[in-house]
């Protein structure tokens, strides 16, 4: 294995799709001094890490290690996506500086957050906030960064909704402005249940089936509605979690 090549070919692949070393080493639960390492050329990823690196980086493994051009379209992840009750309206009545240091407060800790459980940030949209979780436990991961959110949010109106399934990530934009984004269905279907779970869900925290097969022998859970989501090829049943 040439490693020099194999470190060059990550480096150049990730700053493609404008992610940073943090972000490769949240999402593979690595060390960012390990994915530095890799770049350089110093050490090689386990055998084991080489098909998650190769889904995040849009590439196969035989085109990590070989010249195969041929790449990848979607990975396995765990979106989180948040959102604050009345924010509209309370933004109407507040300066425009007061509402950008207001929100960004509540995104520095979600963020801080998401950082800690080895989450991959995504973008900022007014009130909202879009991350993602991939390979070990995901959906577990999710869940907790989602519980510990909410227990130290600056604001108890915001809401946060949980859906895992197959994920595109690429950069979206105009070339000299692009930035790294999700995509697919998986991401739609979280968007459109969040006002489902900012009106109905009590604790501002809603996940789905996929989600909550995953979490349900380490958390109680209750059963809330089955939800039609447009353009989804099925309806979606949201859960709670008890007593978050």
């Amino acid at each position: 294995m040439n490693l020099a090549k194999l470190g060059r070919r990550i480096r150049e692949q990730r700053e493609k799709r404008s992610l940073r070393q943090l972000d490769i080493a949240n999402a593979l639960q690595v060390t960012a001094q390990a994915v530095s390492k890799w770049e350089r050329g110093e050490n090689a990823p386990d055998i084991a890490a080489l098909g998650g690196i190769a889904k995040l980086l849009g590439v196969t493994v035989d085109w990590l290690l070989s010249a195969d051009t041929t790449q990848v379209d979607t990975f396995p992840a765990t979106v989180l996506c948040t959102s604050i009750n009345g924010y509209a309206l309370r933004s109407a009545h507040m300066a425009p500086r007061d509402v950008a240091l207001w929100v960004n407060g509540i995104n520095y800790d979600l963020t801080e957050t998401v950082l800690r459980y080895g989450g991959v940030p995504v973008k900022y949209v007014g009130d909202g906030f879009l991350a993602f979780f991939a390979e070990t436990d995901h959906p577990k991961r999710a869940l907790s960064a989602a519980l510990k959110a909410r227990e130290l949010a600056r604001n108890p109106d915001i809401v946060i909704a949980l859906h895992s399934g197959e994920i595109y990530l690429g950069t979206v934009g105009h070339p000299d402005y692009a930035r790294p984004d999700i995509i697919g269905e998986t991401v739609n279907a979280v968007f459109f249940a969040m006002a489902w779970i900012a009106a109905h869900c009590e604790t501002g925290i809603g996940l789905t089936q996929t989600v909550a097969e995953a979490v349900s022998d380490h958390i109680r859970l209750t059963r809330r509605e089955q939800i039609t989501v447009l353009g989804g090829s099925e309806p979606l049943t949201i859960y709670e979690p008890m007593g978050a």
